[in-house]
């Protein structure tokens, strides 16, 4: 394995010729919720400030109504590298992939002209070969001494190097800075892909920032500790609120199988009392400690993000590049930091559904613009493309928004509603599959219920919330009869919007029958849901029993 071994310094300025597109710089952490960046205002903006972020949105454009159309890792990625849906480009779930010659945004960039470069986390299986230079970390890579995976002469994934004792986030902007440097082609408008793979948890930052935000008790959302009994449905409380302890990670021990409580204290010893044992505490005071050895951790490394964006800028404006760059800024997803109880990603509820985005290019965006148009990360490339002048293939189902960017005005043609989907039913995380729609106003989830085989059922259960009067999503009205119409109304539109967006159940048949059957979600359907929570429950607490039994086979096994 190499190590890699460089000196920073400025990069020099590319010459006139290539001015006259912008460079494109497209900067993507991971699980970076909008509420985390004091831009938008949320409860840790005065705690925990982002400058550099901020000063994109104050000098461009800040986005609030920008969704990602499946809220987790792979799948994302591959939406905004091709322009399409998941069950188009067929990255389901994590084992997601796109192959050389389907990356879509590197081919058409660098047919428009554009040098192309993918640094930091990929998280696609494949090579990024379609890229002129790449600079990966293989999967999730480490937050502490990472290995990166390069082009060389060995097959995929042999050619590696090495950052000893350096943080992730450092190291993909020490790498980002040298091929600004060295990499670049003068003649040739740049494109590139600059990944974090901060703030994935488990987290880890930067040793300097151990101390920021020690003495700092982090504000909590209401609905960590307020479950209003309209929240959710059948689907996520189970008959009865049997299944409230086996859906989706809490924080506290709501959850047996998925707490942060059991995992952290092993994790982040420092952030617990000495000698720290739940017994000693009360439910409330361990769910308190864990959420804030959690959120503590989690904007340690949105510091870092943001300290290092700053050294991005401040490069580009040495050089004299900063205003002729059009950048973005994104997560591939949102995260849930607390509320509803519920930690991670992966639901289409606000935290975890919104993905910030922020954009500045002083020659063709005015500044200080705040836009709700709705926008899906499958429109993210062809925006690109047409600021690069390159062409939109056919395949690409998301459409440009770069001119709302400009004028600030939505296109009278464009879309009311984001489509989303999530596949992974009860993996990792406890979240059961569900698809629906977000507008403007309202939010519609349809939980299903089942995996990609129609197997594994949870109850089935349908959620609506109306976003003006209740924005923290608190009050499930689906079966409020003053929203009988409107129910009506938004399951028309889904089902349009499925066959819009081409997502037409072809693709796991099996799963699509279970979809169909709880549609209209009568008497019937509803008593059979009943039944399901029942036979899923009974299923979970065998597989918890059979779990303790294991581990306790194991432990012998080691002892012996």
């Amino acid at each position: 394995m190499l190590r890699l071994v460089f000196a920073l310094a400025v990069f020099m300025p590319i010459v006139a010729e290539a001015a006259d597109r912008p460079n494109i710089l497209y900067i993507m952490a991971d699980d970076h919720a909008a509420h985390a960046i004091s831009a938008y205002g949320g409860r840790l903006a005065a705690i925990a400030p982002t400058p550099h972020l901020d000063r994109l949105a104050s000098e461009g454009a800040l986005l609030t109504n920008v969704f990602c159309t499946n809220s987790i890792c792979s799948p994302s990625r591959a939406c905004v590298l091709t322009g399409q849906y998941n069950h188009v480009n067929g990255a389901f779930d994590l084992s997601g992939r796109v192959p050389p010659g389907e990356q879509m945004l590197a081919i058409e960039m660098k047919r428009a002209g554009y040098q192309t470069a993918m640094i930091g986390k990929w998280h696609l299986k494949d090579e990024p070969a379609d890229f002129d230079y790449y600079c990966v970390l293989p999967g999730q890579g480490d937050y502490l001494s990472p290995s990166f995976r390069v082009r060389g002469d060995r097959p995929w994934g042999e050619n590696t190097v090495h950052f000893e004792g350096e943080h992730v986030t450092d190291a993909i902007t020490d790498i980002t800075l040298r091929w600004l440097k060295e990499g670049r082609d003068a003649n040739k408008p740049f494109f590139l892909m600059h990944h974090y793979k901060a703030p994935h948890d488990y987290f880890e930052n930067a040793a300097r920032y151990e101390s920021y935000l020690a003495d700092v008790e982090i504000p909590e959302p209401e609905t960590l500790w307020t479950r209003d009994p309209r929240f959710g449905s059948l689907a996520t409380r189970g008959a009865d609120d049997e299944l409230i302890p086996h859906v989706g990670t809490s924080i506290g021990d709501r959850n047996p199988r998925r707490s942060y409580l059991r995992d952290l204290p092993a994790l982040y010893p420092r952030e617990f009392p000495p000698n720290y044992d739940p017994a000693d505490f009360s439910d409330e005071e361990n769910t308190r400690l864990a959420y804030n050895a959690y959120l503590k951790k989690f904007l340690r490394c949105v510091k870092g993000i943001d300290d290092n964006v700053g050294r991005l800028l401040a490069a580009l404006e040495d050089a004299g590049e900063l205003n002729n760059t059009l950048i973005i800024y994104t997560a591939d997803q949102g995260f849930m930091l607390g509320e509803h109880d519920y930690q991670d990603k992966r639901w289409m509820y606000e935290e975890s559904q919104r993905m910030p985005f922020l954009v500045r290019y002083p020659p063709a965006i005015p500044a200080g613009q705040t836009l709700d148009t709705i926008v899906e990360n499958v429109d993210f490339a062809a925006t690109m493309l047409d600021f690069a002048e390159g062409a939109v293939p056919a395949s690409v189902q998301g459409k440009s928004f770069r001119s709302l960017l400009e004028s600030g005005r939505e296109p009278a043609d464009w879309k009311q509603a984001a489509y989303y989907r999530y596949w992974m039913h009860m993996a990792h995380h406890d979240n059961p599959a569900h698809v629906g729609i977000r507008t403007k106003t309202h939010k519609l989830i349809y939980y299903y219920g089942c995996n990609q085989d129609g197997g594994y059922q949870t109850p089935a259960g349908w959620e609506l919330y109306d976003l003006v009067a209740d924005p923290h999503e608190t009050r499930n009205l689906y079966d409020d009869p003053a929203s009988a119409e409107l129910v009506i109304g938004l399951k028309q539109q889904l089902a349009e919007t499925r066959i819009r967006v081409g997502d037409d159940g072809s693709h796991f048949p099996e799963c699509e029958k279970v979809v169909q059957e709880f549609w209209d979600y009568d008497e019937a359907d509803r008593t059979r849901a009943i039944e399901v929570s029942h036979a899923f429950l009974a299923r979970r607490l065998k597989e918890l029993e059979d779990g303790k039994r294991n581990v306790l086979t194991n432990k012998g096994h080691v002892g012996q």
